[in-house]
């Protein structure tokens, strides 16, 4: 039997966010907005969201203005005219009573050049080896590096400008910023190579110049993952001292919020201790932090692409971790893809009437 569900109501009240309840829109790549330009389908798409209790809208990840960003014509922009899309998605949101906080992306090595916006130009990452093997790709030098960390600044600015809520900068699943994270793939031997917290100074400058952006009341979320697409025995932290120097200057250049994304939430991230992967990062910073990972379902992600459904439900080992203080917020996935009012149905004690996930939900996205 399910636990009080309560806790997760309660708002959440930091300095630089306040929300009506602890429960956020997990970012999921949907590639329905041709041209890069966010349409009517993805503003109501949101508001749904909203409308059904939502505490935070996390979107999609949308990327940033420089030609190596996007790996897909169809997945949404952050720049030129996507950004009236973008406003018109704000304002339904804040007039469905919700929050909205945009995902700022760069797919760096992980970038397939047939199928993005500019298939000329080849990938680039840390050094000339791909996550994903086959993919020819060119190191990344100090101009693109300068080029890349003013397009997330400039992405910020606009995300204030629109009036977004908060903003997060996508550092997860083996894209741009995490290749710098992963030791296998940024061999650099300058200041962003080597050690740990030298793998984490491309993030760290990436957030430093959104800061400056932004200002200080602006609340920036940080994503971050062991595992990569592809790869989900990656680490880039191999215990809680190097998850340590990976995070405290993320935390010193300004990262308020840290969402440690991992498959399954209730698995332990080191031995010796049930603390998940944000349970950890609140324990190493101090920083508030968002759990994600089949939350509401009982198989994870990649079951759901080998073809199996989920049931919702499940919620009460989230709850006892939630009352425990290992986390603060909780990102829902593919349990809002299947049903947009599953907050409001939890809320309201209808967990049977939550509309179960099936695999073909992802082909929709609606």
């Amino acid at each position: 039997m399910t636990r009080n569900t309560s806790l997760l109501f309660k708002p959440f009240v930091s300095e630089k966010l306040q929300l009506k309840n602890r429960l956020l829109m997990a970012p999921m790549t949907r590639s329905q907005s041709p041209g890069g330009i966010p349409g009517q389908n993805v503003v109501d798409y949101y508001r749904r969201r909203a409308e059904g209790e939502i505490g935070l809208i996390i979107t999609e990840g949308t990327t940033i203005n420089h030609p190596l960003a996007s790996g897909d014509k169809n997945v949404p922009c952050f720049h030129g005219e996507a950004l009236s899309g973008w406003q018109n998605v704000v304002s339904e949101v804040h007039a469905a009573g919700g929050k909205i906080a945009p995902q700022l992306w760069h797919l760096g090595a992980m970038r397939k050049a047939e199928d993005s916006p500019h298939p000329d130009l080849v990938s680039m990452g840390p050094g000339d080896i791909s996550p994903m093997g086959e993919e020819s790709i060119r190191p990344m030098s100090m101009e693109d590096i300068e080029q890349v960390i003013a397009a997330y600044a400039q992405g910020a600015a606009d995300a204030r400008r629109l009036g977004f809520d908060a903003l997060e900068i996508h550092g997860a699943h083996g894209y741009l910023l995490d290749q710098f994270f992963w030791k296998k793939v940024n061999q650099r031997s300058d200041r962003f190579g080597g050690s740990v917290s030298k793998r984490a100074q491309f993030a760290v400058e990436v957030v430093q110049a959104i800061r400056a952006e932004v200002g200080e009341d602006f609340p920036i979320i940080m994503r971050f993952s062991q595992f990569k697409i592809g790869n989900y025995d990656a680490r880039i932290a191999e215990s809680p001292q190097e998850l340590e120097q990976l995070l405290m200057p993320l935390v010193d250049a300004g990262v308020d919020i840290f969402h440690a994304s991992q498959r399954r939430f209730w698995e332990a991230e080191f031995p010796g201790s049930d603390l998940n992967l944000a349970g950890w990062s609140k324990k190493i910073t101090g920083k508030p932090g968002i759990t994600v990972g089949s939350v509401g379902l009982d198989i994870d992600f990649i079951s759901s692409f080998a073809g199996e459904d989920a049931q919702g439900g499940g919620l009460d080992e989230l709850l006892e971790r939630l009352e425990h203080d290992e986390f603060d917020l909780v990102a829902v996935g593919r349990a809002l893809i299947s049903d947009p009012a599953w907050a409001k149905k939890i809320h309201a004690g209808q967990v049977a009437e939550v509309t179960t996930f099936k695999r073909e939900d992802l082909a929709s996205l609606n």
